[in-house]
């Protein structure tokens, strides 16, 4: 499992992106503002393709260029988080990074016009019209040759999802109530269909699996494979799909960060024939305790437990944390972001996951729309 990078072979850093998806809020009321269609025009003037409309007509997702280096990463997510936020203040409303609302309206928001959201609305019934329905993710693209080689990457990094998606828990609160978890986008998204754990999976059976799911009508397209990692439909690259919304852009670096390290350690471990036979998952990787750990991650955060992906034995998540830096450490060396991770870690270790951060503004006064305000000077702090 744990493998190895061959003697004397330089790793290729890959590229980085991030998607970004935020709710938009209103600044008196504090509930999600259906705008994000005005918003979205007013700021493609800036961003062209990288700021686009989402299911709901409250959220906006901004896009990154494949970046090189950290500090280009940081520019460009700042950049568009800028751009974002005056373009919602033209429209009297206010980007909030959270993977939930943490206030609602009682009737169900509004979906985005177009034919493709009208149609998957009709597949997924009364999980797109709940009042909750508002998920908001961070993604992280790493790019990757040929889908081969982002199959081979995806079976490797599968158990170490929970680690990363532990780290960026940011939604204790939903429709005014404390859920009890660090996560609970995590639990309601897995309503709908294909969300969860990606299986081990080469080429072949990749094709095959995405055949049989759209033969059978669970998913309408390929865009609706929701697994936690998927190789991407539309550009080169292995997705990364665990994380909530951040408020804060050093939570999101972290995130990029640890993932592209990983990634860039395992693939100098890959056989150099992309189209080599795969062994298949080691006995302490199974779908079932992956997917179990990401509950947990949910549940808990970093102050859980879950199953060490090479032992399979029960360990503290904050433990995790550190063996995932450790398996990381030679692509994170080769990108030269060992330091800056160990930096941004540790804030995080003090200041808190974004699910606690939430729940100590909260705690000050017992006011949810206190939660809303913080959450959006944060992800205007970028």
């Amino acid at each position: 499992m744990t493998g190895g990078v061959r003697p004397h072979r330089v790793l290729e850093v890959p590229t980085v992106g991030v998607e970004e998806e935020f709710l938009l809020v209103d600044r008196h009321s504090r509930l999600p503002a259906g705008r994000a269609p005005g918003v979205v025009k007013e700021a493609s003037d800036v961003l062209g393709e990288r700021v686009q409309t989402e299911f709901f007509t409250s959220q906006a997702e901004v896009c990154t260029r494949p970046a090189h280096g950290l500090a280009e990463l940081r520019a460009d997510l700042a950049h568009a988080r800028a751009v974002l936020r005056e373009a919602a203040a033209g429209a009297d409303c206010r980007p909030v990074g959270t993977g939930m609302p943490v206030m609602v309206e009682e009737h169900p928001p509004s979906i985005t016009d177009t034919a493709r959201y009208r149609r998957i609305s009709e597949h997924v019934g009364a999980v797109a019209t709940s009042p909750e329905g508002l998920v908001c993710g961070c993604h992280v693209h790493i790019g990757v040759p040929c889908r081969a080689r982002a199959l081979a990457l995806n079976n490797r990094m599968r158990p170490w999802l929970p680690v990363l998606q532990a780290l960026a828990v940011n939604s204790p609160f939903s429709a005014g109530r404390d859920t009890g978890y660090a996560s609970w986008r995590h639990a309601f998204y897995r309503r709908w269909p294909t969300v969860g754990p990606a299986p081990w999976l080469d080429e072949p059976a990749y094709r095959a699996t995405v055949g049989g799911l759209l033969e059978a009508g669970v998913i309408l397209d390929t865009a609706m494979l929701y697994w936690y990692s998927r190789p991407s439909e539309h550009v080169p690259t292995l997705e990364i799909r665990v994380a909530d919304t951040s408020a804060d852009v050093d939570t999101t670096l972290l995130l990029a960060a640890l993932v592209r390290g990983l990634a860039t350690t395992m693939l100098a471990e890959l056989p150099e024939d992309p189209d080599a036979a795969d062994a298949g998952p080691p006995g302490a990787d199974t779908t079932a305790m992956i997917d179990a750990a990401h509950w947990s991650a949910a549940q808990s955060g970093i102050h859980g437990n879950g199953p060490d992906p090479v032992t399979g034995r029960i360990v503290p998540m904050r433990l995790l944390v550190d063996r995932l830096v450790e398996r990381a450490r030679p692509g994170l060396e080769a990108a030269g972001d060992l330091g800056t991770v160990r930096l941004l870690l540790s804030g995080l270790c003090a200041a808190g996951t974004g699910a606690e951060r939430q729940r100590a503004a909260f705690a000050r006064r017992g006011r949810y729309g206190d939660v809303v305000d913080e959450l959006a000077a944060l992800t205007a702090e970028a």
